[in-house]
């Protein structure tokens, strides 16, 4: 497929996955659909051995677009979060090779769910991470599943509920980030690691790397589908639809409990 927001390149075993929907990478169905084929062309392809996604602008990603769910229902929602959420796990855990996220800049909401299905990330030392749904009367439905069973569930719940930005350090902290390296090498670092993966065998990181997933997948694609049903719910109320149109207009909210 022709791709609008999606640069991919091909150099040295390794292929390049970066996100080009400026200013900010909002995440639309175009782009999640292209992302979603870049993976595919990358599994796909015996001479690719490792995957790298980045961002071609500062913010590696906002989030959604808001247009994806103001003013839609939950039947009009559920598609778009399935393949953000379902498909991009699906074909992350059937990808055959490593995958490493470069974010040297702001990455938020959606955002987080692109880098956090990648196998790891490496951050700059001034990116920023955040969950910020519950600010426009929406949740980080994925991240629900994802997180305590990364953090714990007290190191997860204050992230996912007060919408707060955070640093590089702290993701590192909570096991969200595998590296941090100086604002503007994390790209020059990904690379690095992703050439010292592909140098290893095809074959046996395959293997290996489905083992992995196996181990640490347990429950958590069946419940990634709950993830949507539940994000797709809540979008579609009353509240969930103020807290965005409240947003676009830079007032606050009135919620009314429904």
């Amino acid at each position: 497929m022709d791709r609008e927001f999606i640069r991919y390149e091909v150099r040295d075993r390794v292929a390049e996955i970066t996100l080009d929907r400026p200013p900010v990478n909002a995440i639309t169905l175009p782009l999640v659909d292209e992302l979603l084929d870049a993976l595919a062309e990358a599994q796909a392809d015996p001479e690719v051995r490792a995957v790298v996604v980045g961002s071609a602008h500062k913010v590696f990603c906002a989030g959604l677009d808001l247009d994806i769910v103001r003013g839609k229902t939950s039947v009009e929602v559920k598609p778009f979060v399935e393949r953000l959420y379902f498909a991009l796990n699906d074909i992350q855990y059937r990808l055959g090779k490593p995958s490493i996220a470069v974010v040297d800049g702001p990455a938020r909401a959606g955002g987080m769910t692109i880098a956090l299905s990648c196998d790891m990330v490496i951050a700059g030392d001034k990116a920023t991470f955040g969950y910020p749904e519950i600010d426009v009367g929406l949740i980080p439905a994925i991240h629900f599943v994802q997180l305590p069973r990364v953090t714990g569930k007290h190191q997860a719940f204050g992230p996912l509920f007060l919408g707060e930005p955070f640093d590089a350090s702290t993701a590192f902290r909570m096991g969200l980030v595998s590296e941090i390296v100086p604002a503007g090498t994390a790209r020059d670092r990904a690379l690095e690691v992703a050439a010292k993966l592909a140098a290893k065998s095809p074959i046996v990181m395959k293997l290996g790397r489905d083992a992995f997933m196996r181990a640490v997948d347990a429950d958590f694609r069946r419940s990634v589908e709950n993830a949507a049903e539940t994000f797709a719910l809540i979008a579609g109320t009353e509240d969930a639809q103020e807290g965005l149109t409240a947003f676009v207009e830079k007032r606050p909210p009135i919620y009314r409990g429904r």
